[in-house]
């Protein structure tokens, strides 16, 4: 049973009384926390304190008060259930950034600069709003320290209408968790490794391949999910390091790794032309920052806020994990750019059609080792698409456990396997749904874009909404998190998400379009427009309905047979 205490960085107790066997979770006031009725009935809004008695099954022979040091007690799952350390949650993190952006969007980059010194600060620029993300969710991770990100970050924050921001999130959740686009991209790329033509048909029948693979594998087996996913972090890190180093060497000049005499010589790295081409509108560089955060998926960096309750000791692990990873993340990003324009021209990458990373191959070690290359991308985007669907598995479940959405019970279940198996078929359904169903054209470039535009959204909520905790306004909710991130860090990273959802709205440029036979806004629209789905929903449960029969919702807490908490409403006659 999960409880929180009036300080974000104490959480109550939890009592085992194995005398009659149930859970029994103390209301405790820390010693120094304010008593004043302003700051009672802000935590009461939240449900912070609640005194509840449940029965479960369970063998534990002893009474113990759970120790909250390391911000296990604020969300007291079973101990089994916290499967993740230190490198697990380094690597959940490294293989949600890094999927296939990397091996080709450097190319979109060059084009969009013009030139490379300027697509090289590009991919500077975006490393700084991801490393202030980063201490942002640091700072929001260990004030909040149980899984579902961004859904318990909105509900603390915005608590007034009650019940509101999770009816509304409830729907996003499920758009951003969409693993639609990867999952063609991982046929797309197998296919090519078979030496076969890559249609419709056969990529998306790969993709949803790939899907079930990754939803029984969750689902039945979630320790072997969480090792392989493991796996492929470390091959795709080794990878991805071995490219870079062979680029360095080349541009050393080191025997055996020069450029073949049949490919041009690049010398993007002369000072001549490291500027040449650098185009100085404001639109080409926004646009192509735009590309390095989101076509790169530089965002990635709160997936280990997700699945904070499956990991051990997690506040003082999200505070390593994820600058950790981030840093490898960026490291890895700058140097294999310095690689490619080590080894590939810049009339080379422009002109040609192909990836930046198949030049690469190519040039080094001829046109034979693309195939090799189309595994090494598949292989990455496995291990995206197995961290992407561990971790919005575990949003959906938390979603089950505020007992607002139907059949709260079954989401919130980890039965029968010990995970999160309905939430990981909800978002396996969605993303099916979204391979298979749309058009090639329009529609599923829409499907992307609606996704992306959905989280920035949500980023840019959250970021505020922390400027906001720091306010007077805000003075009541008492935010002490373990881990504080400088004010100024916070607000630009939420004017940088406010730009991503500004920028947009704004017209292209004269000649460019972003939909063939849609306006440019569509996805912006949709964005905005499906959250009335969950705000009806809210209208209707927790308004219209009480009002019309003449009853009150209250909320409790009990435990399940699997020992995960859930709310539970209650119908009392007003």
């Amino acid at each position: 049973m999960s409880q929180n205490s009036g300080s974000n960085s104490q959480s109550t107790p939890l009592l085992q009384d194995t005398a009659n066997n149930s859970y029994s979770v103390i209301r405790k006031e820390p010693e120094d926390a304010p008593q004043d009725e302003a700051h009672q009935r802000a935590n009461d809004e939240y449900g912070l304190y609640h005194y509840v008695s449940v029965c479960s099954r369970l063998n534990q022979k002893t009474t113990h008060i759970v120790n909250d040091n390391d911000g296990e007690a604020f969300d007291n799952v079973p101990q089994t259930k916290r499967q993740l350390g230190l490198f697990s949650a380094v690597f959940l993190v490294f293989n949600r950034v890094i999927g296939t952006g990397i091996f080709a969007t450097p190319s979109v980059i060059l084009r969009t600069s013009g030139s490379v010194g300027v697509a090289l600060l590009m991919w500077f620029v975006g490393a700084l709003i991801a490393a202030m993300g980063t201490v942002v969710y640091i700072e929001l991770g260990t004030g909040l320290p149980r899984s579902g990100g961004e859904k318990n970050y909105l509900e603390f924050i915005y608590r007034r209408p009650q019940f509101l921001t999770t009816c509304a999130y409830s729907i996003y959740a499920v758009i951003t968790g969409s693993a639609a686009a990867n999952s063609v991209v991982f046929g797309e790329y197998v296919i090519h490794a078979l030496g076969a033509q890559p249609s419709q048909f056969n990529t998306r029948f790969i993709g949803v391949f790939c899907l079930t693979f990754i939803l029984l594998l969750h689902g039945l087996h979630s320790k072997w999910g969480v090792r392989l996913q493991n796996s492929l972090a470390m091959f795709k890190l080794v990878i991805l390091s071995a490219i870079a180093l062979c680029g360095i060497l080349s541009l050393a000049g080191c025997a055996g790794f020069a450029v073949k005499t049949e490919y041009e010589v690049p010398t993007n790295f002369q000072w001549d032309k490291i500027w040449k081409g650098s185009r100085g509108d404001v639109n080409a560089f926004v646009t192509g920052l735009y590309n390095v955060i989101w076509s790169v998926s530089f965002v990635g960096y709160s997936t280990a806020n997700y699945a904070l309750s499956e990991v051990r000791d997690p506040v003082h692990t999200i505070k390593r994990a994820a600058p950790i990873a981030m840093s490898a993340v960026t490291m890895v990003y700058i140097f294999v750019n310095v690689a490619y324009f080590a080894v590939v021209s810049k009339n080379d990458i422009l002109g040609s059609k192909r990836i930046v990373a198949a030049l690469f191959f190519r040039n080094l070690f001829g046109e034979e080792m693309e195939r090799a290359l189309s595994v090494f991308i598949a292989l990455s985007t496995l291990g995206n698409l197995l961290s992407g669907q561990f971790s919005q598995g575990r949003v959906v479940q938390e979603l089950g456990r505020e007992g607002l959405l139907p059949f709260s019970a079954f989401f919130a279940s980890n039965k029968p396997y010990g995970a999160p198996l309905a939430g990981l078929f909800t978002q396996y359904v969605v993303s099916v749904a979204f391979v298979v169903l749309p058009p090639p054209g329009d529609a599923y470039l829409f499907m992307i874009s609606l996704s992306s535009y959905c989280y920035a959204l949500i980023n840019a909520l959250v970021s505020f909404g922390l400027l906001l905790l720091y306010t007077p306004y805000l003075q009541a909710y008492d935010w002490r998190p373990p881990f504080r991130a400088p004010t100024f860090i916070v607000l630009l990273f939420a004017i940088s998400n406010l730009f991503l959802v500004v920028f947009p709205i704004v017209p292209p440029a004269s000649g460019s379009r972003t939909y063939e036979h849609l306006p440019y806004w569509s996805h912006v629209v949709v964005a905005f427009s499906v959250s009335v789905v969950g705000i009806g929903y809210w209208v209707i449960w927790v308004k219209w309905l009480p009002r019309k029969k003449g009853y009150g919702l209250v909320r409790e807490w009990v435990l399940q047979d699997d020992g995960v908490s859930r709310c539970v409403f209650r119908k009392v006659p007003s």
